[in-house]
C-alpha cells in the first residue's frame, strides 16, 4: 500500500540532518516537517545562537560546509580572526555568514517575533519548502553534570571537547515548555504517514524534545507509525560523544541500548546491517539495512528505507 500524507521528523544537528535531507529530496518537498531540538541553544558574544536549527537549515539549503560538517559552505573568517586580536572568546568560531544569521536571529527575537517565526522565515528564504521549527519557542537548556560540576552543553560539548565525564543529563526550563503547536498538531494529524527520531544522539538531541511536557504522551498516541533510526553502528558512533556518553552513563554501547531508550512510542527500529546479533530478541520490530551515510545517494537509499518500513505497518 502507498502513502502520501505529511512525514514529521524529530532531528538533532549532523547526524539527524543527513536523514533529514534523504527524505527531503526523496519525498515531495512540501510534506516534510523536520522539528529541531533546541536544548543546545546558547547565549554567546550577546547572540542568540541555535545550533541543529542552523545545521538544518543549511543542510536542506544546500549551504551546509562539507568540509567542517557544520556551518555554511565557502566560509571566511575575518570577523573571528579580528575577535582573537581584540582577546575575544574564540572556542566556539563563528564563520562571516553564519554570524549573519546570528544577528538577525537576534534582532528579530529582541523585536519580540517567535523563535518559530523566524525559522520559517529563515527557511523560505534560503528556497526551502520543507518546514524547520523549533521544538518549543521557550528555551530548554541541556545542563551536563559531569565529574567538574554542572557544565553547559556548549562549554562540555566545543569548550572541552566532552573531555568530563557524564554523570547526568538535565534539561533545564524544560518543566514549563510548551510544545510547538504546529509540532502537536502534525503528531495529531490523520493523515500522518509517519514519525522518524532520526540517528541523532538519544541522550543530547532528541531527550530533550521529549523533555517537553505532552511530547512523549502524543507520540504514544500518534496515530502514524514512529520509526527510530540506530545512531550506533558496529557499537560505535558515527559521530559525536553518543558512544562516550553511553559508557559513562553505565549503559551498553549498541543499538539495542538505543531501541530500548525509545520503547514506549516506536513501533519500528531501523538498525545496521552490522548489528544483526545486538538486537537480536528486542520486543519491537527491527529492519536491517545500510545505516551509514557518506553519499547523497545513502542518505536518499535511508529514507526509502525507513519510509518502507513505516508503510509496512498495520494501520
Amino acid at each position: 500500500m502507498g502513502f502520501n500524507g505529511p512525514v514529521l521528523a524529530l532531528s538533532g544537528g549532523v547526524g539527524g540532518a543527513k536523514l533529514a535531507l534523504g527524505l527531503y529530496r526523496i519525498l515531495p518537498p512540501d510534506t516534510l516537517t523536520v522539528v529541531a531540538n533546541t536544548g543546545d541553544d546558547f547565549e554567546h558574544l550577546g547572540l542568540s545562537i541555535s545550533p541543529d536549527l542552523d545545521t538544518l537549515l543549511y543542510t536542506l539549503s544546500t549551504e551546509a560546509n562539507p568540509e567542517l560538517g557544520w556551518g555554511r559552505r565557502d566560509e571566511t573568517w575575518t570577523f573571528m580572526a579580528a575577535l582573537e586580536k581584540l582577546g575575544g572568546a574564540t572556542w566556539f568560531r563563528l564563520g562571516d555568514g553564519d554570524l549573519a544569521t546570528h544577528v538577525e536571529r537576534t534582532r528579530r527575537l529582541t523585536a519580540g517575533e517567535s523563535l518559530s517565526r523566524i525559522m520559517d522565515d529563515f527557511r523560505q528564504r534560503l528556497g526551502i519548502v520543507a518546514r524547520i521549527a523549533p521544538m518549543s519557542d521557550d528555551p530548554v537548556r541541556t545542563i551536563v553534570e559531569t565529574d567538574q560540576g554542572r557544565i553547559d552543553f556548549q562549554d562540555y560539548f566545543v569548550r572541552l571537547r566532552c573531555a568530563p565525564v557524564v554523570r547526568r543529563l538535565e534539561f533545564a526550563g524544560s518543566e514549563s515548555a510548551r510544545a510547538n503547536p504546529e509540532f502537536l498538531a502534525a503528531l495529531a494529524d490523520p493523515d500522518l504517514r509517519a514519525v522518524i527520531i532520526c540517528p541523532s544522539n538519544p541522550f543530547i538531541s532528541i531527550d530533550p524534545i521529549l523533555a517537553v511536557p505532552g511530547v512523549r504522551q502524543a507520540l504514544r498516541d500518534c496515530r502514524a507509525p514512529v520509526v527510530a533510526v540506530s545512531p550506533i553502528i558496529g557499537g560505535k558512533a558515527v559521530k559525536g560523544p553518543t558512544a562516550k556518553m553511553m559508557e559513562e552513563l553505565g549503559l551498553p554501547v549498541d543499538a539495542a541500548t538505543v531501541a530500548r531508550h525509545y520503547h514506549d512510542f516506536i513501533d519500528i527500529y531501523i538498525a545496521d546491517e552490522t548489528d544483526r546479533d545486538a538486537v537480536a530478541g528486542l520486543d519491537v520490530p527491527v529492519v536491517l539495512a545500510p545505516t551509514l551515510m557518506v553519499s547523497l545517494e545513502d542518505r536518499e537509499n535511508l529514507a526509502r528505507t525507513v519510509l518502507a518500513a513505516a508503510d509496512r505497518v498495520p494501520r
